[in-house]
This record gives structure tokens, C-alpha cells and sequence, in this order.
């Protein structure tokens, strides 16, 4: 009995939709207001918490229900679920548009660093003095795979294919060129 209940509910609310878009028919609009305005409503309540938002999405709900009728087509679908898509769309639209934060100024992200002070310029520039120094003393090989992989930021592996070495190989260099570079600067200290 509850499915040719809901045939000819179905079958009702579709004639709505059709006498809506083809004589804009206000009193099967205000039938199809009743009946949809009060699940629509709770149906954005319950998934946007917000009494005030969820209102403002029915209401923008049920105008393009009307401003879209013609676009329903009973053969593609039962015209309820048509609605809830709407309604379902017109929320994550509202979703995304209120989910971007606001831009702050202040955030760290976007402030400059300060100068750095004199002492600490003076430190970092003479560590590094002492690091290309260190780097000279390297056997080229092991100099060069250095700077591929830590200035010019390519991988191992890239490397092994690129100087056409094992991948072994292109470690071992390095941590070879580490431990020389490691034990060049501790006794420069």
C-alpha cells in the first residue's frame, strides 16, 4: 500500500514541477512551497547547524526549484530527489564560499623576517666562508654531487640516472664527502 502511496506522491509532485514550468503556476509552486519548504529546511539544519543559514538555503532552494522546473525531467529521476540535489548543491556551494578564512596580515607566514643582528650576520657569514673552503678541498666528483643534491635539490636517484652510477654509488660519495667536509670543519674550530 506504501509504495502506490509513494507512486502517486511521486506522480503529484512531478505534475507540480510540470505546471510550474510550463504556465509558471504560482498556486502549484505555493503546493510545492508547503510541502518541500519544511524538509528542505530541516534537511539544512541538520546539515549546516545554522537556523539562520538553513532558512536562507531553503528559501534560495525552493526559488530555483521554481526558476528551474523546465529542467526536470520525470524520466531521468523521481522529481524529490531532484530537489534534495538542488538543495545538497546550493549548500556546498554555501559551504565553500563561507569555509575560506580571512586574510590576516599579522599571520607569521606573511611577516618578513627581521634583520638579522650584526653578530649573528657575521657568524652565519663566516660558517659559510669556512663551508665553501671545506667544499674546495673535496675531490670534484663528491663536491659536485653535493651541490646536485643539496643546492640544486635533485634526488639520489635522479642523480644515479642522470651520471649514469649506481644509486649505491652516488651514496656512498656523499656520505664520503659528509665525513671529510665534517672532519675539515671540526678542526678548523
Amino acid at each position: 500500500m506504501s509504495g502506490a502511496s509513494d507512486k502517486n506522491n511521486e506522480t503529484n509532485v512531478a505534475a507540480l514541477l510540470a505546471a510550474v514550468a510550463n504556465a509558471r503556476d504560482v498556486d502549484a509552486f505555493e503546493a510545492l512551497f508547503r510541502l518541500y519548504a519544511p524538509r528542505v529546511r530541516a534537511y539544512m539544519a541538520r546539515q549546516c547547524r545554522d537556523v539562520q543559514l538553513a532558512e536562507e538555503l531553503m528559501q534560495e532552494t525552493l526559488m530555483t526549484v521554481w526558476r528551474k522546473a523546465s529542467l526536470f525531467d520525470p524520466a531521468r529521476g523521481n522529481a524529490e530527489a531532484w530537489i534534495f540535489t538542488i538543495a545538497r548543491n546550493l549548500r556546498i556551494s554555501a559551504f565553500r564560499k563561507t569555509s575560506h578564512p580571512a586574510f590576516d596580515p599579522s599571520d607569521p607566514a606573511f611577516v618578513p623576517d627581521g634583520e638579522v643582528a650584526p653578530d649573528i650576520a657575521y657568524e652565519q657569514a663566516t660558517e659559510a666562508d669556512r663551508l665553501r673552503e671545506a667544499m674546495k678541498a673535496l675531490p670534484p666528483e663528491q663536491a659536485d654531487l653535493l651541490r646536485y643534491s643539496f643546492f640544486d635539490e635533485i634526488s639520489h636517484r635522479t642523480l644515479a640516472q642522470k651520471l649514469d652510477l649506481p644509486l649505491g654509488t652516488i651514496k656512498s660519495r656523499i656520505r664520503m664527502a659528509f665525513a671529510k667536509l665534517r672532519v675539515a670543519l671540526e678542526d678548523r674550530e
